[in-house]
């Protein structure tokens, strides 16, 4: 059996590296070109189906104006509603910091012109919930809603683009991006004129599901891919502490509301995703985290017990040097 030393993995030629920088970068055939575009367009065409399917199945929802009535609304220093107000600064400043370092001597080191575009517009999405949140939080109620739920649209849809950008084919994420970020606008217009928030919640609620499951189970371009997983679990932590606004507060003896601790959990997720742009490098040893994680197990369950194995002896200095 091949066994591929440190040694090997390090000294590997440049030009097998370079064609991790740009996987999509190799001619295809014609017919493979052709097959691929078929592909995609019964991938949108399934899409679009299964969204018509569900508007025709389900009843619309409306927006409750109950959730404008959130557990704290106690009043400091002439801010209505302060500590809901005051946890959205972390979304401008982190939206900020990540907008500037886009642009500041490459220094997140994008090498595909998509990824740059993608993380513009998602930074800028964080940065616009900082403001927009803020506004809706110091008199909630379904006009001011718009301004809080928009920018958010806006980073979901970007986050979807990259991954496709990523993962799947430079073009076709690149091109994505437009119709993603109207996709989102327009589940939030349909929700203000029409009172219903399917679209909106398909926007929302999507991304995180698919975005997990492509981080585990599609081979990363980049290193640090587990910190998607981290920005995922905070997010979900965050929804549960949404939910639980009144219950938090009343454990907490009236200091902190369920709502305020969503807003700094769901901040940590733009936080974790900086955190990876700038530690992360092109991944030259292309494997999902659910392969790597297979390795590991196995390795676990051999009690120690060394495997001449090629695949595993690489992941395993890859996955070291990486994290």
């Amino acid at each position: 059996m091949l066994y591929l030393s440190e040694a090997d993995n390090w000294n590997r030629k440049p030009n097998s590296q370079s064609t991790y920088l740009n996987p999509r970068s190799s001619t295809s055939s014609p017919p493979k070109e052709a097959t691929m575009r078929k592909r995609t367009l019964y991938v949108w065409g399934v899409a679009i189906l299964c969204f018509v399917v569900l508007m025709i199945v389900t009843p619309a929802i409306p927006q409750s104006q109950e959730y404008h009535n959130f557990a704290d609304q106690r009043e400091f220093f002439g801010i209505p509603n302060t500590l809901n107000v005051i946890s959205n600064f972390p979304f401008l400043v982190i939206g900020v910091i990540g907008l500037v370092l886009c642009f500041y001597k490459n220094y997140f080191k994008f090498s595909l012109q998509g990824e740059l575009w993608g993380w513009t517009c998602f930074f800028i999405g964080v940065a616009a919930v900082g403001v927009g949140s803020s506004y809706y939080h110091l008199d909630p109620n379904d006009a001011r809603l718009v301004w809080d739920r928009l920018p958010m649209t806006i980073a979901f849809t970007s986050i979807m683009a990259i991954f496709i950008i990523e993962r799947i084919d430079e073009q076709k994420g690149t091109i994505s991006i437009i119709p993603l970020l109207l996709a989102g606008v327009v589940s939030i217009l349909y929700w203000r004129f029409f009172d219903d928030l399917r679209p909106y919640a398909v926007v929302q609620f999507v991304p995180c599901i698919v975005i997990p499951l492509m981080a585990i189970l599609l081979p990363p371009m980049y290193t640090h891919s587990t910190y998607w997983l981290w920005a995922a679990a905070f997010y979900l932590l965050a929804k549960v502490e949404e939910a639980e606004d009144k219950v938090i507060y009343k454990w907490t003896h009236h200091i902190v509301s369920g709502h305020t601790l969503k807003h700094l959990c769901a901040a940590m997720v733009p936080v974790f995703l900086t955190l990876m742009l700038a530690k992360r490098t092109t991944e030259t040893n292309r494997i999902s985290l659910l392969k790597t994680w297979k390795v590991s197990w196995t390795k676990v369950n051999e009690n120690g017990t060394r495997v001449e194995s090629g695949e595993y002896v690489y992941t395993s200095v890859q996955s070291e040097h990486s994290h």
